[in-house]
């Protein structure tokens, strides 16, 4: 059997049987202007509108395109509709179950359909990410040739797990996440479209929250989810979908938690706090709650880099590359294996030794510039590389703290309003007790007090 027959024989049975096929299936938009989401992709003109044709007397579309987004937000969906556009055979394959083989197969059909004059055909490749190079390698000629129209899906970084000679060959589109706006638009559709739910059961407020919170942002989850609860709520004789049958049927219990309202804000809060008064359990209960409900794992990330300096600074230096590394982690990833990547970070925090003194430091800081304590640069600290510098003082009198022992030098560097002030105080806590004693030598030093190296 050719690769894509059970593909045809699959959109047979959608059309004659629609409840044959998973409700995800069923609401497969046909169009692109039915496609949710990727607006940005949309538009009159761009690339995908000209591989379907729509070009306007443009040049023609790319012969190979790679799809780059988390799941669920409509990679297949947008392959799919292109074959349908452009009336092309459409063959999906998966890199998790073929293999060099399965797509020379495909390579060898589309040849000679398209020697024939028939139909061209468009091979959609998910995961293309788990190809090796090898496998990878044996779509170049056929793209090359434009033997097949190539449309690669991937969740990883192509820059990473694509060959550069099918990434050169190829248009990179990069598609957004779904808003909880888009995925309640599905849901909406699914429940009133004749190929969907046809109006069978209602879906109140609460309970598409719920379903909103568990989708993530993955139109594809929202969907299975939908359906699973339908079709309990009839089994019951129930026209509508209660909280409590949802609960039920995903297994996931509803978390009070408004992402718009007080909840969003109380238990980042007491994340925070959590993770201040070094508590790791309770600060690990608070972030579970947080991505249970389905908040944003960048928000979540956002809160522990501020927290890093904010409660830790000094006092351990690792924490903030360890928060900001993980925040650039989940930005790339997201739900659910970002939530490993938020605990890691949450614990690290949470144990590390604590110091507030970068905080107070810029508070006091900012406080004196605020109540006018600023005055002007010291003469010696002034630039003078600038013609006539030296006639004004600029400059001058400077010591290169290079040129001296132990690189500090004893000279001014505050305005003369604010000589002696003194911001950081550093705790003993962790490693800020060596600043601690690192500043003790240099402001000594720095009022000439010090000796030696």
């Amino acid at each position: 059997m050719e690769p894509d027959l059970f593909t045809a024989a699959a959109e047979e049975r959608r059309e004659r049987d629609p409840g044959a096929s998973p409700l995800a299936v069923r609401m497969r938009p046909r169009t692109l202007d039915e496609v949710v989401g990727q607006q940005h992709l949309l538009r009159p003109g761009s690339p995908l509108r000209r591989l379907v044709g729509e070009s306007g007397g443009g040049p023609a579309g790319p012969s190979s395109v790679i799809l780059w987004g988390p799941p669920g937000i409509g990679k297949t969906t947008l392959a799919y509709v292109v074959s349908k556009a452009t009336n092309k055979r459409f063959v999906e394959l998966s890199a998790i179950t073929a293999g060099v083989k399965e797509v020379r197969a495909v390579i060898e059909s589309a040849k000679r359909q398209s020697g024939g004059f028939q139909r061209e055909t468009v091979l959609f490749l998910d995961e293309i990410h788990r190809f090796s190079k090898a496998q990878q390698d044996s779509l170049l000629p056929a793209v090359e040739n434009r033997w097949v129209t190539l449309i690669a899906a991937t969740t990883e970084n192509p820059y990473f797990s694509v060959i550069s000679p099918l990434l050169s060959r190829s248009l990179l589109l990069t598609l957004e996440p779904l808003t909880d706006d888009d995925v309640r638009g599905v849901l909406r559709r699914a429940l009133a479209a004749e190929q969907g739910l046809a109006g069978a059961v209602a879906l109140p407020e609460d309970t598409e929250d719920h379903l909103l919170r568990i989708a993530g942002g993955d139109a594809r989850r929202a969907l299975t989810a939908l359906e699973a609860a339908a079709g309990a709520a009839l089994a019951k004789g129930e026209d509508t979908i209660t909280l409590a049958t949802l609960e039920q049927t995903v297994d996931r219990a509803a978390v009070a938690y408004d992402r718009d309202g007080d909840q969003h804000y109380d238990v980042a809060s007491a994340l925070i706090k959590s993770i201040r008064g070094s508590d790791v359990d309770a600060a690990l209960h608070y972030l579970a709650r947080m991505i249970e409900a389905g908040e944003d794992p960048r928000f979540i990330a956002r809160r522990l880099m501020i927290s890093a300096s904010e409660d830790i600074g000094l006092a351990d230096a690792t924490a903030l590359p360890t928060a900001v590394a993980a925040a650039q982690a989940v930005a790339m990833i997201g739900f659910p294996e970002a939530s490993l990547i938020l605990s890691h970070a949450t614990i690290a925090l949470a144990l590390a030794p604590k110091s507030n003194a970068a905080t107070t430091a810029i508070g006091a800081a900012l406080a004196d510039v605020k109540a006018g304590k600023a005055g002007p640069v010291p003469a010696h600290l002034r630039d003078g590389h600038y013609k006539g510098a030296a006639k004004l003082g600029h400059a001058q009198g400077y010591v290169y703290p290079h040129d001296v022992p132990g690189a500090v030098a004893a000279q001014q560097y505050l305005p003369d309003v604010l000589a002696g002030r003194h911001y950081y105080e550093p705790t003993r806590y962790g490693a800020e007790a060596r600043y601690a004693d690192v500043l003790e030598w240099v402001r000594g030093r720095l009022e000439g007090k010090g000796g030696g190296e």
